[in-house]
């Protein structure tokens, strides 16, 4: 997901009242929600785990064991350098070190728990196993969660500041109504990826991802992988429950053309990509003397995205008359 989205995650937890915890308890929820993905800045890194965005520091062990206890004690040694300072705290709350540590936790356990509701996946048992994982349940951009959240949190700051009652409610609330709604998401990407066997798509998928569009949350861009072959269709309960409303003619992975192959160790940066791709496709361009093989992903193929998540290896071909 977003930065956004983890950042009001964070802060909507910290709003149901484990905010008054301990000092920086904000801080520990918002930061912790967000550190996994400091992964961006270890690209180079010989370690294929941590050099792997949604890798290492977004697996059990890596983002949601080992971080947390980094990010309390920096937040503690930060708190003790400003109280030695004379700083006053406005919040008027002592330091409380376990509890720092405990919200650490809850806040980087959501970074993967949200991070798996969308295709991009995620390799939740890295290091050990480097399968992405993938519920298909939300855009990597969920604007329903923004507004949940967002309204969460501003009612519960107005109840805050004006010495309410109970203050953290709507934040429950909207911490739970967001819970649901990836759940009823969860569901319908559940229905949407069994839609392909069950009509005219495919009898038996190697593969499915069913994507949902940022508005239209009910609704899945299908598209599967089966005998060397990516098929697209689209599911919408609304129209169909059982099976897909639509789909597109199957068109070649073309994965086992010989130049496809050897472009796939082409360089450092094809074969990071493909470490990351899950339903790879390749476009051939053949000219005299070599080939240049585009790699994509059949989950990416939206126009206004697709170059982003493509990468062009070029293959030397062997035959008389070239270099």
């Amino acid at each position: 997901m977003d930065n956004v989205t983890h950042s009001l995650a964070g802060w909507a937890l910290a709003e149901t009242g484990l905010k008054r915890r301990t000092r920086k308890g904000l801080a520990a929820l918002v930061l912790a929600a967000n550190m996994p993905d400091i992964d961006v800045f270890t690209g180079w890194v010989p370690w294929i785990p941590l050099a792997t965005h949604r890798g290492f520091t977004h697996g059990l062990l890596g983002g949601v064991v080992l971080m947390p206890p980094l990010l309390a004690a920096l937040l503690w040694l930060l708190d003790r350098w400003q109280a030695s300072r004379g700083a006053s705290f406005k919040s008027g709350l002592p330091m409380h070190f376990g509890w720092l540590l405990a919200l650490s936790y809850l806040g980087a356990l959501t970074h993967p728990l949200l991070d798996w509701q969308n295709t991009y996946a995620v390799q939740l048992m890295s290091p050990w196993n480097a399968r992405w994982y993938h519920n298909d349940a939300l855009f990597i951009i969920d604007p329903w969660i923004w507004i949940v959240w967002g309204a969460a949190i501003w009612l519960a700051r107005r109840r805050w500041s004006r010495g309410l009652a109970r203050p953290g409610v709507p934040a429950i609330a909207g911490v739970a109504a967001a819970v649901a709604y990836i759940a009823l998401n969860g569901a319908i990407s559940q229905l949407a990826r069994k839609a392909p066997a069950q009509g005219a798509g495919a009898a038996a998928p190697a593969s499915v991802y069913a994507s949902p569009p940022p508005l239209a949350f009910w609704r899945r861009e299908v598209v599967w992988r089966e005998r060397g072959m990516i098929g697209r269709g689209r599911y919408d309960p609304l129209v169909n429950f059982g099976a897909l409303a639509q789909t597109d003619p199957p068109e070649p992975d073309n994965l086992s053309d010989p130049l496809v192959r050897r472009a796939m160790h082409a360089s450092p940066e094809v074969e990071r990509f493909l470490r990351w791709s899950t339903m790879t496709t390749a476009q051939v361009e053949r000219e005299p003397c070599q080939a240049f093989v585009t790699f994509g992903d059949a989950r990416f193929s939206d126009p206004r995205t697709r170059g982003g998540f493509t990468h062009v290896a070029r293959v030397p071909i062997e035959r008389p008359g070239c270099r």
